[in-house]
């Protein structure tokens, strides 16, 4: 059996439904054009006809040539949980106060301006430019494919200006003493070397990683031969093969067996553009 509707007409205002929660006790004022309906509600070409799944349930319009499902002009105001299940587009100026969490994947191809905290718990993709005004905790792995400025960062180690670092280090429990710390930094130099070391005991091939072919210059290669146990006449060769570069030690000896030492081998990377050691600037 149908139920009956009620429909009433107060001054200006229309109430449908049993309810007129637009009334409270002693305030008689009544806006004009004012609308009460106590829902569900269906606007224009809902995709779920004859299913409420809410107050008020809007679609694309019938009866003009529009996209759009519903316009707004001035300010909207939220309360509670907004799903958006769909894409979302913004083209002006988006203001956020509060916490923001994704769970999900972000992209942004525009500024995007953040003065609260944000957290992600899901991959974040930005393809425009992106201003932290305060303090960005990550605590995953950042991966940036372009250059990032900055005023200055700080570390463990100190404030520095830009993304240079002025040394390189690890800082890790102490192996040893409970309740210390060891710390150790890197050795530089001029060029973006590599190496590799170890001991060679009876036979005289170093051989080096099969991909030092396509890594370094080849012709940068230079060994450090140490004798172990005796004093012995050391000397070497870079063999230069069409698969793989390896270090010939004493080349022109027969004896091999009697060889025993420490090496390493240093090589500058050929994968990137050459170290600019001196150059003029106050800032990287």
């Amino acid at each position: 059996m149908a139920q009956q509707c009620s429909i009433s007409m107060v001054g200006d205002k229309e109430v449908i439904g049993a309810l007129d929660l637009s009334f409270l006790p002693g305030v008689p004022k009544v806006f004009p054009g004012t609308l009460v309906a106590n829902g569900p509600c269906y606007f224009g070409l809902v995709p779920n006809p004859g299913v409420p799944l809410a107050a008020v349930m809007i679609g694309p319009p019938m009866n003009i040539p529009s996209p759009f499902s519903l316009q707004v002009h001035g300010i909207s105001n939220y309360y509670g949980v907004l799903n958006v299940i769909a894409v979302s587009n913004f083209t002006g100026l988006c203001t956020k106060f509060g916490v923001t969490i994704r769970n999900s994947a972000s992209i942004t191809n525009g500024v995007n301006t953040k003065n609260a905290l944000n957290l992600g718990n899901a991959p974040s993709v930005f393809n425009g430019k992106t201003t932290t005004m305060g303090a960005a905790i990550i605590n995953g792995k950042l991966t940036v494919s372009g250059k990032i400025t900055c005023a200055a960062i700080t570390s463990s180690f100190g404030k520095f200006a830009a993304v240079a670092a002025p040394f390189k280090k690890f800082d890790i429990p102490h192996p040893s003493k409970t309740g210390y710390r060891l710390a150790h930094a890197c050795i530089e130099g001029p060029e973006v070397g590599v190496y590799v070391r170890g001991v060679l005991k009876g036979k005289n091939e170093i051989e080096l990683p099969y991909y030092w072919k396509d890594l370094v210059h080849e012709d940068s290669i230079t060994v450090q031969l140490t004798p172990i146990g005796s004093h012995q006449n050391l000397c070497y060769n870079v063999a230069k093969m069409e698969d793989r570069t390896s270090i010939v030690v004493n080349p022109h000896s027969f004896d091999v067996n009697n060889i025993h030492c420490s090496y390493t081998v240093y090589a500058e990377r050929k994968d990137v553009d050459k170290l600019v050691t001196e150059y003029e600037g106050d800032q990287v």
